[in-house]
């Protein structure tokens, strides 16, 4: 049997480095400083109440403030909590109590620096916080309630997030007795992670160090007025012995503004910012300090958890981890979260709940744990209307892909194009702005907030693609870059654009390239950022090479660059072993079968009455629907309309809101759009073909009735086989797997229906409505009596239909849904259309930015961004600060933000869909 696979693997020998260690010996250098406060947490129902015990422990260069949790009696497996850059053991508070309830003991800590802990900060450095883990772990070994594998070596597993992460990370390299880690959005090596490609990545570093050159962390005065930095005071050249009195006090101006980082960090820092670039040093002091540094010491099993909207420690950071640990033997899992050091902290309750079962498996030694997929990678599937959260869905794999599994290459078009490095690299292109939340996730929605310098870039476009393209990894393209000067740095993006034009960057990501001695010419492979993102049918992609980014440092020195594409286009990884799961279904599409039956009958009892119909239009072949002065009479009236001179065009891949208020016309048109009444003027042409009652392209339109029709004593399979035979078409144009597919049933489509649950009717009534994969599906008021979770995996289903290059139409009064589901809306009002367009261009029109920010803005500063070129109007809100917007991009103002040193925390549109419905409505009406 193969140890490294099981439960309890533990690598086998230990380096002589280690071998023959009294590993209590540095515990009794650990001096109780404080006397232990004791507390007990309470907890609901039968849940065990859990136990604190806060102790600061007196370590060589620092005093260590940490927490103790447990629960129950005996002994059990440990866990080390480390906490985020900037933060304290308080962070990771609530996550240790439910660990002690778990079972574990859980120790947290703050890192030197942070909180109420001592000591200068030194980047995870090895003998100073990687040797206080070591230690930590040697107290754990005496506690009572902590279960040992052999003397002086506790079952122990470390976890923690970034900063946090790393440690874990670095804790495995250093100390065999690490058993089972779990770091999250971290990296594995600082260097690239702040000089990727050898370019400086200025605002993040500049973030790191401000928050640590200033008391922003909470830093707290002990009761009778000393600080607790003083005493035990590590320095560059090694640590002190406790209660030196040698040791130097808290840096507090008189470091040269060093702060709490020690002196060779800021130096390296200072040097680098003022050059613009890293130097061999730099890269030295950064690799000595990242886990990358002892990768072949980390043996141990690992659940890697990497941000993807994250452009401080990108997606490659993780992929670098998995590759070298896996290589090592150790079991590894990689898991792709929503959010990031960019994008927020969305998932949780379902990422300490994987972490949790990752460290039952593999230090409780548990068999029957899950710990979930080789690969798992959430995708969005929308905003929940009831609350406003991000709705997910995981996507799985039995293996970790990489960043470029299953190429699939897109031809590129475009002329070589030269562009301007302007004097001071500004003004600079925007991709990201680092940590301010909502870029990204607006970005996944539609919404673009990057913006490119004219001047100061080429593009590449690919042709619409013709079909649906999920970009899982990090795709390649080849280019030859030329420059007047001796380097080039270049900032690669690929957008997402869809046919009206609007251009959205995938996580707000972007790759520097370093071209050296560029003046000749060279050609260079370059791998864009690691993103999953699906990019839908009639969409192009597009390269982008910038000379500038706000985000990073580029030559100051002016420059001309020409870039050509050198290959056959841009490689991008679909990573086909990487499947989505499917979200359950509502009962509300139990009616679309009884709804197409209903359809089928009309059409029948009509059939004989069919006029001539005009001839089809091969040009508007690929259209899905076209609308061309649309009017219908109420019955009996010569001058009263229920629709009237409407026209409105959809084409494919989109989800069209069709919006207005009672009486507007909204199911007439549906109606006549169905065949089921006819126009008394104009036109309705689907694929070209003009609609009559019975009209042969009828077959290509699924529609929506409210209704349900199975048979309870047969089984799913045959209820869908009886449905599909009465609709006298071909059993082969079914399409049973693709619809199967979709409804995800599984083995239950062998059972009687009347066995099935809720959620099973659900997924078999969809998987019958979309028997034949209608081309067009109309749905009239779909929500109509659904619940808030009907209602979400009402939209999940339309945006996943859509998503496949087909078209869905829905009739809606919940304008907030349909803002979350449709891509294209058409107002109507009395009959008439009021307006047609994007959703981000209608609830955009006329709006404001709304502005997160930290501290209170003075009047002055507000005054400014109100006098910046394109804005109307700012004023303070209890949300934050509201701009009005006249003729400037969102993204030029959040560069003017950030150039007035305003701390940015949110950007986004500020209207909503029914701000802007009811504007319009209001304005048809006068």
């Amino acid at each position: 049997m193969d140890l490294r696979k099981t439960r309890l693997w533990r690598p086998r020998g230990r380096p002589a480095w280690l071998r023959g260690r009294r590993l209590l010996a540095s515990a009794a250098a650990l001096t109780l400083l404080a006397g232990a406060g004791t507390f007990a947490v309470a907890a609901s129902g039968d849940q065990p109440s859990v136990h604190r015990e806060d102790r600061v422990l007196d370590m060589p260069g620092t005093r260590l403030d940490t927490s103790y949790f447990t629960a129950g009696g005996g002994r059990r497996p440990a866990v080390l909590l480390a906490h985020g850059f900037g933060g304290s053991k308080d962070d990771v508070r609530e996550q240790a109590e439910g660990l002690a309830r778990d079972g574990y003991a859980v120790l947290t800590w703050s890192a030197r620096g942070f909180g109420r802990s001592t000591g200068k900060i030194g980047l995870n450095d090895p003998d100073r916080e990687v040797a206080d883990v070591r230690r930590l772990v040697d107290w754990l070994a005496t506690r009572p309630q902590v279960r040992l594998d052999h003397r002086g070596d506790p079952r122990v597993g470390v976890a923690g997030a970034s900063y946090g992460g790393a440690v874990s990370l670095l804790a495995a390299g250093h100390d065999r007795r690490i058993d089972a880690i779990a770091p999250a959005i971290t990296y594995w090596n600082l260097a690239d992670a702040l000089f990727p490609d050898g370019v400086f990545k200025k605002l993040w570093a500049g973030l790191f160090f401000s928050t640590g050159s200033t008391d922003l962390a909470g830093r707290e005065e002990d009761r009778d007025g000393e600080s607790q930095e003083r005493g035990g005071q590590g320095t560059a050249d090694g640590p002190a012995a406790p209660g030196d009195p040698s040791a130097p006090g808290p840096a507090r101006g008189g470091d040269g503004g060093c702060g709490r980082f020690e002196k060779r960090l800021c130096a390296m820092y200072e040097r680098v910012a003022v050059a613009g670039k890293p130097d061999a040093a730099a890269r030295r002091l950064l690799e000595e300090r990242s886990p990358s540094a002892v990768a072949d010491r980390i043996e141990v099993p690992t659940l890697i958890l990497q941000g993807q909207s994250d452009s401080l420690f990108p997606l490659g950071q993780a992929d670098a981890m998995a590759k070298s640990i896996k290589a090592r033997g150790a079991p590894v899992a990689v898991d792709w979260i929503a959010g990031g050091h960019d994008g927020g902290d969305n998932e949780t309750a379902r990422v300490q709940s994987r972490v949790r079962t990752w460290f039952d498996r593999h230090l409780k030694g548990d068999r029957g744990v899950d710990t979930g997929p080789a690969f798992r990678v959430t995708r969005s599937g929308g905003v929940d209307s009831t609350n406003g959260s991000v709705q997910m869905r995981g996507a799985t794999g039995d293996r970790y892909p990489g960043l470029g599994d299953g190429p699939r290459n897109v031809a590129l078009r475009g002329r070589e194009q030269s562009f301007a490095n302007p004097p001071g690299a500004g003004p600079p292109s925007v991709s990201s702005v680092p940590g301010v939340a909502g870029l990204s996730q607006a970005a996944s929605f539609g919404v673009g907030f990057s913006a490119d310098i004219p001047g100061q870039f080429a593009r590449f476009d690919s042709e619409p693609l013709d079909r649906s393209l999920r970009i899982t990894g990090s795709p390649e393209v080849t280019v030859r870059v030329k420059a007047d000067a001796d380097d080039a740095v270049l900032f690669a993006k690929v957008y997402d654009v869809g046919p009206d034009g609007k251009q959205v960057l995938p996580e707000q990501l972007v790759t520097p390239v370093r071209v050296p001695h560029a003046g000749d010419g060279r050609t260079v492979t370059v791998r864009l950022p690691a993103v999953d993102h699906e990019v839908v049918a009639g969409h192009r992609l597009r390269l982008v090479l910038a000379s500038t980014d706000l985000g990073y440092a580029s030559p100051a020195e002016p420059a001309t660059y020409t870039v050509s594409l050198a290959g056959r286009g841009i490689s991008v990884p679909t990573a086909p072993g990487v499947h989505t799961q499917p979200a359950p279904l509502p009962w509300w599409v139990w009616g679309l079968p009884l709804g197409g039956a209903v359809v089928a009958l009309v059409l029948l009892a009509t059939g004989r009455r069919r006029t001539a119909a005009p001839a089809p239009d091969p040009q508007r072949a690929d259209v899905p629907l076209e609308i061309t002065g649309l009017s219908k009479r109420y019955a009996g009236s010569a001058d009263r309309y229920a629709v009237r001179d409407l026209s409105f065009r959809v084409e494919k891949g989109q989800v069209l809101g069709l919006l207005g208020p009672n009486g507007a016309g909204k199911t007439t048109t549906l109606r006549m759009l169905m065949g089921l009444i006819t126009p008394d003027d104009g036109e309705i042409r689907v694929f070209g073909q003009a609609i009559r009652p019975g009209a042969p392209v009828l077959s290509r339109v699924g529609a929506f009735v409210e209704g349900a029709g199975f048979l309870p004593h047969l089984t799913g399979r045959a209820n869908l086989e009886l449905y599909w035979r009465a609709t006298g078409r071909p059993a082969e144009d079914a399409h049973l797997t693709e619809a199967l597919e979709i409804a995800g049933l599984g083995g239950a489509l062998e059972r009687a229906v009347r066995t099935y649950s809720q959620g099973m009717r659900q997924r078999l009534a969809i998987a019958q409505a979309m028997l034949g994969l209608p081309d067009l599906l109309i749905l009239d008021e779909p929500t109509n009596g659904l619940d808030p979770p009907q209602i979400r995996e009402m939209r999940e289903v339309m945006i996943r239909y859509a998503a496949a290059g087909r078209t869905v139409i829905v009739s809606s009064h919940l304008l907030a849904e349909v803002e979350q589901s449709c891509t294209h809306l058409v107002v109507m009002d009395r009959g008439r259309l009021v307006q047609t367009g994007p959703v981000g261009e209608i609830t955009g029109t006329g709006g404001g930015v709304l502005v997160g920010h930290e501290g209170e803005l003075s009047d002055a500063l507000v005054d400014k961004v109100a006098a910046l070129p394109g804005v109307e109007s700012a004023r303070r809100t209890d949300a934050g600060l509201l701009v009005e917007l006249d003729g400037a991009p969102p993204a030029r103002l959040l560069t003017e933000l950030v150039r007035l040193e305003i701390p940015v925390t949110a950007f986004g549109p500020h209207r909503r869909l029914e701000d802007a419905f009811l504007t319009l409505i209001e304005g048809g009406s006068a």
